[in-house]
């Protein structure tokens, strides 16, 4: 097979594949691995991939923070499935931060039963708690961001720095174990890091399909949190990779909803 044919072969397989391995590719392609890392190497000369560890994904740079419908119905299983898991480290009477971000409204809906005390930037989330009287709810207040429908600033920060939760869900629209939690602006980046400086537990709740992109802003590394919670849909070379991590790996099975 010519140079040029196995690189847009890569290229295409990366497309539909999202995080790759070269096992993976040596399969695909029906090359040698030598073959094949030599490739990688001329995309990542380009600029085109980036190399993670554990893994080869396209260069996802995401310059700007996706709109809520946007990210409504993108990856929905997985959102539930991470959503049914992150309830269960929720105990009734829990202080609990939940990040904006229509995975975090997923896990709203599965802590309706609890009395609880809520703090959220989400507009969306504490509109839906706040119909149930046994949940207090405290939105930070602020400048609100017309992507995300989330308050964003000072005012909302001030108010994080202040509290103790007993555990904080972190959103994210990007993540890596080179890059950790990265966002497109400073103020969510700042807002982020708040958010989870003084909880007992902090979780992110992020899919794999996320995993790998990244953005300009850098708001926390992954061993800052002490859980990640994700699908099972990464390479076991990644998954390997973050159980290294001092946080604990939780990983939600999409394979039953599937094929409900």
């Amino acid at each position: 097979m010519k140079g040029q044919s196995r690189l847009d072969q890569i290229m295409e397989y990366l497309k539909s594949h999202n995080l790759v391995t070269v096992e993976q590719l040596v399969e695909a392609i029906n090359t040698s691995p030598a073959t094949i890392r030599r490739d990688l190497i001329k995309l990542d000369e380009q600029g085109v991939i980036s190399r993670t560890h554990g893994g080869v994904t396209l260069n996802r740079f995401i310059p700007s923070q996706p709109t809520t419908n946007e990210k409504q119905r993108r990856n929905l299983l997985e959102k539930q499935a991470i959503a049914e898991l992150a309830a269960q480290c929720v105990r009734p009477g829990d202080a609990v931060v939940l990040d904006a971000g229509t995975t975090m409204l997923e896990l709203a809906r599965h802590l309706t039963h609890l009395p609880l005390r809520v703090i959220t930037s989400d507009l969306h989330i504490a509109l839906f708690l706040s119909e149930f009287k046994q949940i207090e709810v405290t939105i930070t207040g602020g400048r609100i961001d017309d992507s995300s429908q989330s308050c964003i600033g000072d005012h909302g920060r001030q108010l994080l720095q202040k509290i103790y939760p007993d555990v904080a869900f972190i959103s994210c629209n990007s993540w890596s174990l080179e890059k950790g939690i990265t966002t497109p602006t400073e103020d969510k980046s700042a807002l982020k890091l708040d958010l989870a400086a003084h909880a007992k537990r902090r979780i992110l709740l992020a899919d794999s399909s996320k995993y790998g992109a990244y953005s300009l802003f850098c708001a926390m590394p992954l061993t800052q949190l002490t859980d990640i919670i994700t699908d099972n849909g990464l390479p076991a070379p990644v998954m390997e990779e973050l159980r290294q991590l001092p946080c604990a790996l939780l990983l939600a099975d999409i394979t039953a909803r599937r094929v409900r």
